[in-house]
C-alpha cells in the first residue's frame, strides 16, 4: 500500500472519479431544469392513453396562431441550451475579468501558520499547504483556463480554416497537406501537447501554442469535408464557368458556408483546450506552479487528497462547470445553425 501511495495511483483515480461525479451531477441538474421548463409534445399525445379511453376531438382554432418572437429574446427562448450555456460562460468571463473584486486575498500570498485550514467564513474554500487562500486562487485560475481555451479556439480555427480551404478546393495541395494532417491526427492530442511542452519552457504562451498545434488537424479535416461538398454545388460550377478566379470563389461562395460548422467546432475545441491545459498543469508539464491555474491547484492538493479533499474539489467543480457551459453552448449553436435541425424542430 505504501508503494502505491508513493506513486500516487489512488490520487489519480480519485481525481478522475471526482471529475466524473461532478460532471454527471451538473448534467443531471441541467437536464432536470430543461425538462421542467419545456413541455415535451410526446407526453401530450394520445398514444399514451390506456386502452378503452379515446382522446377528445381537437378544439377549433378560435385564437390566432402563436407567432414566435423575433430578436435576441425570441432566439434564446427557442434555444434554451444556448441561453443556459451562454449565461454560465458569461458569468465565468465576468468572474475572470474582475477577479481582484471577487478574490479577498492575493492568490500568491503565503501564510505558513494558516496552512490547510478547513473551509470557513474567513476562508470559503480553505487554505492549501502553504497557507494560500484556495478561493482566491480558484478565482484567479479562471483567467488562465479561459485565456487558454479561447486563444486555442481562435488560433486553431483560423489556421485550420485556411488549411482546410486550400486543401479542399485545390486538389494538388490536398494530397500533400492531408497526409501531414493524418500523421498529426495519428498521435493523441494530449500526447502531442506533452511532447511539444517537453521541448519548451513552461508558460501560458507555450501551452497555448502546443495545444493549438494539436487541435489544428481536427479543424482542417472538418473544413476540408465541407469544402469538398460545396465545390460540387451548381453555383460554384457557374462561378467557374463564368471565369471567376479561385480566390474570389473561395471568399464569396465557400468561406461563408463553412462558418456555421466551424463556430460549433470552435466551442468544442475551447472546452477540450481547457481540459488539456488542466491535465498538463496537473502532471507538471503546463503552466509554472507560481501561476494559479485549476490544474496547478489540483496538482498541489493531490498529496493531501485523502485528508484535505477540498483543495482538489473546488477547482475541479469550477473546471467541470466551465467545460459543461461551453459544451452546452456548442450543442445549442449546432441545433440553431444546422438547417436540418431547424426544420426538425
Amino acid at each position: 500500500m505504501d508503494a502505491i501511495l508513493r506513486r500516487d495511483y489512488p490520487v489519480i483515480q480519485g481525481v478522475v472519479l471526482l471529475f466524473s461525479f461532478v460532471y454527471v451531477l451538473v448534467n443531471l441538474a441541467i437536464d432536470l431544469a430543461y425538462t421542467c421548463l419545456i413541455e415535451d409534445p410526446l407526453l401530450m399525445s394520445s398514444a399514451t392513453l390506456p386502452p378503452g379511453i379515446a382522446a377528445a376531438a381537437p378544439m377549433p382554432d378560435i385564437m390566432p396562431p402563436v407567432v414566435p418572437k423575433k430578436g435576441v429574446i425570441g432566439f434564446l427562448r427557442r434555444n434554451p441550451t444556448i441561453a443556459i450555456g451562454g449565461a454560465l460562460v458569461l458569468v465565468m468571463i465576468f468572474v475572470a475579468v474582475f477577479a481582484p473584486l471577487f478574490a479577498p486575498k492575493d492568490p500568491a500570498e503565503i501564510a505558513p501558520r494558516l496552512r490547510t485550514l478547513e473551509p470557513s467564513a474567513a476562508y470559503w474554500f480553505g487554505t492549501d499547504m502553504l497557507g494560500r487562500d484556495v478561493y482566491s486562487r480558484v478565482i484567479y485560475g479562471a483567467r488562465v483556463s479561459l485565456l487558454v481555451g479561447f486563444s486555442v479556439a481562435i488560433l486553431a480555427s483560423a489556421i485550420g480554416l485556411t488549411i482546410g480551404l486550400i486543401s479542399g478546393f485545390i486538389r494538388v495541395a490536398d494530397a500533400i497537406i492531408m497526409r501531414i494532417m493524418d500523421g498529426m491526427m495519428s498521435i493523441p492530442p494530449i500526447l502531442l501537447a506533452i511532447a511539444l511542452m517537453a521541448l519548451t519552457r513552461g508558460s501560458v504562451r507555450n501551452v497555448i501554442i502546443a495545444i493549438t498545434i494539436a487541435e489544428i488537424p481536427r479543424v482542417s479535416r472538418l473544413v476540408r469535408g465541407v469544402v469538398l461538398s460545396l465545390r460540387e454545388q451548381p453555383y460554384v460550377d457557374a462561378a467557374v464557368a463564368a471565369g471567376t478566379r479561385t480566390p474570389v470563389i473561395i471568399w464569396r461562395h465557400i468561406l461563408p458556408n463553412t462558418l456555421a460548422p466551424l463556430t460549433v467546432q470552435a466551442t468544442y475545441i475551447c472546452a477540450s483546450a481547457m481540459i488539456t491545459e488542466a491535465i498538463l498543469s496537473f502532471i507538471g508539464a503546463g503552466t509554472p506552479p507560481i501561476i494559479p491555474s485549476w490544474g496547478n491547484i489540483m496538482a498541489e492538493g493531490r498529496a493531501l487528497w485523502q485528508v484535505k479533499p477540498y483543495i482538489v474539489f473546488f477547482p475541479a467543480v469550477f473546471l467541470s462547470i466551465t467545460v459543461l457551459a461551453v459544451n452546452l453552448l456548442g450543442d445549442g449553436l449546432r441545433d440553431a445553425l444546422d438547417p436540418r435541425m431547424a426544420k426538425r424542430l
